[in-house]
């Protein structure tokens, strides 16, 4: 059963628009981020799509494009593992990007296509970390609880620095953000892209072409 994360005028990302951080907010008091801070992290993002395969996430998008994105662990091992099994359990294919705003991040994760789903795995801890949420920064969403993130997650456009140390960054796109750019914009999108086969490159599966109709599309009134 998927839960209900949040209620319909509410999204799961919760800030939308730009925050004014004090000075509280740029040194929160916050255990998970302290526990991130603490450990040692490999900071830079790897490119090279030939290495570390075990940490590629691909999806292949409707629009005919395969995105490929860094995974990093050592920002956020916690969620890094939930994407990983809920990809190669096949939970990500067909589920459309729900909420795209343009400007700011292309969101999805949700089977149910009104941003309130999610898997029946439990919750995540929060992982926040130093890292910026900047274009191709990819991140979990999440509601009103920071232990709340589950399935969904969100990509970057643009940067939006009040976002750290708020959500869990584990990721960035290395490989055609031109397909991300491309998403189809809405809240859900009339018209909606969504993701026809995630997988881990490791397991080495070939990119899958959208040959089905798309899935059914939200109410305009579901976030």
């Amino acid at each position: 059963m998927f839960k209900a994360l949040v209620s319909a005028p509410m999204a799961l990302l919760l800030a939308f628009a730009p925050v004014v951080a004090s000075a509280q907010d740029s040194e929160p008091d916050n255990s998970a981020t302290a526990a991130a801070t603490q450990r040692q992290m490999r900071i830079a993002v790897d490119y090279d799509q030939t290495k570390d395969l075990e940490d590629i996430l691909y999806l292949d998008l409707s629009n005919g494009q395969r995105v490929a994105i860094r995974l990093m662990p050592d920002w956020a091992p916690g969620a890094v593992e939930r994407i990983k099994t809920l990809t190669r359990q096949g939970f990500y294919d067909g589920v459309i990007f729900h909420r795209v705003i343009d400007g700011f991040m292309a969101q999805t994760g949700d089977p149910t296509g009104t941003g309130q789903g999610g898997s029946e795995l439990p919750d995540l801890k929060a992982e926040f970390n130093p890292l910026p949420h900047v274009r191709g920064t990819v991140s979990m969403a999440r509601a009103e609880s920071e232990d709340s993130a589950n399935s969904q997650f969100f990509i970057m456009f643009y940067p939006r620095f009040a976002l750290d140390k708020r959500y869990t960054n584990f990721g960035r796109v290395i490989g055609n953000m031109a397909a991300v750019d491309a998403i189809h914009r809405g809240e859900p999108p009339q018209d909606p892209t969504w993701i026809v086969q995630a997988s881990i490159a490791s397991d080495h599966k070939a990119q899958k072409f959208a040959d089905v109709a798309p899935p059914a599309v939200a109410s305009a009134g579901a976030n």
